[in-house]
Formats: structure tokens, sequence, C-alpha cells
């Protein structure tokens, strides 16, 4: 397996989570209904903190271009979290959301480059929903501005596949990656169906 097959590999896997984290629920979801400007730049801010805190503490723990790849990315989820508090003033963060909790019990460098793909890939189908939102409340700098967010999303997955790429020694090891990958999914995914729930929305798309 090379870099791009892990990357499709992962979405095929986990389609259709991937799917319904990147539509509008998964906004409402990430706000708790409160569907408007400040709520949504606050939900942005806090996805992107609590990503620094964790890919920082990863950061220090690994060493090489793995230790390289993941402080560059929590310097880049730092930036994130500061464009939104820009965009929205002071803001203090909240709770992890549920995908970061379960990253930071990841071990094991090949485990923790899978999920970081698994974690990209899912914040990237985020970030388009907060462009989209953006675009529907005619803040046309503002969706520009996420746009570049989404981008970096997915230049993590990209980057991180190729650094996977380097370690993975045979199958077994992209095996246990591309199982963290979908477990990341599964967290982000868990966590929006449980919010939603509890919100009296059901998280299933009515066909």
């Amino acid at each position: 397996m090379n870099a791009q097959e892990f990357v499709d590999a992962v979405r095929e896997d986990s389609k259709t989570p991937l799917s319904r984290l990147g539509a509008s629920k998964a906004l409402y979801a990430d706000t708790a209904g409160e569907m408007d400007d400040d709520t949504v730049l606050a939900a942005v801010a806090d996805r992107a903190h609590h990503a620094a805190e964790t890919f920082a503490t990863w950061a220090d723990e690994e060493s090489g271009e793995v230790g390289d790849l993941f402080a560059e990315a929590a310097e880049t989820e730092r930036g994130h979290a500061e464009t939104a508090a820009e965009e929205h003033g002071d803001h203090e963060p909240g709770d992890p959301p549920g995908v970061q909790t379960h990253l930071r019990g990841v071990e094991g460098t090949v485990e923790r480059l899978g999920a970081f793909v698994g974690w990209a890939l899912a914040a990237g189908n985020n970030t388009d929903q907060v462009v989209g939102y953006f675009v529907g409340q005619a803040s046309p700098m503002t969706a520009s501005t996420f746009r570049d967010v989404s981008g970096d999303h997915d230049d993590h997955a990209e980057r991180a596949s190729e650094v996977l790429a380097s370690v993975c020694e045979g199958d077994d090891d992209w095996d246990r990656a591309r199982e963290a990958a979908g477990e990341a999914v599964d967290a982000d995914y868990d966590d929006y169906f449980e919010t939603l729930e509890s919100l009296g929305v059901n998280p299933k798309p009515v066909c």
C-alpha cells in the first residue's frame, strides 16, 4: 500500500460516517443547535485549540519526521484557533470534543499517524460545513478564510499518509494504521450522533 491508497482506503472504510460528518447536521451538533455566527466560530476555535493541544503532546513524544509532522500540525491548528478568535472575539475553550479525547488515548507511532489521517479527513468535512454556513450568511470573506482552513486539513492527511508510508514496514503496520484511522472517524461520529440525539434530532438522514 502507498500513501494515496491508504487515504482512499480510509475514505472507503468510513464512507458513511465521513459523509454524515460532512453534512449540515454536523455543524448543528457542534453548536448544540445554536446556529449563529458567534457560536459557529466558537465551535471552530474549540476544535482547533484542542487539536493543537493533542498534536503538541504527540510532537513531544515522537521524533524525527513524525515529531516534526505533529509539531507543524499543532502550529497550524493554533493558527486556525487564532483565526476563528479574530473573527469571533475573545473565547475561552470549552471541553475537548470526543475525537480529541479519543486521540489522546492513542499509543504507537503507526497508530497515531493513522488516527491523524482519520481526524484530518473528518475535520476537513467539518470545515467545509463552516464554509457553507458563511456562504449562506453572505459572508464571502469569512467563507474564503475557512476554505483555506479546509485546505490545511487536506494537506494534513496527505502529509501524514506520506510519513506513514516511510514508517510502515509491512501489511501489519498498514492494517494497524487503517484501523486507527477508522476508530478516529468513529469517535468523531459517535460524538456527533450522541449530541444530535440529546437535542432531539434524528442523526440519520431521512430517505
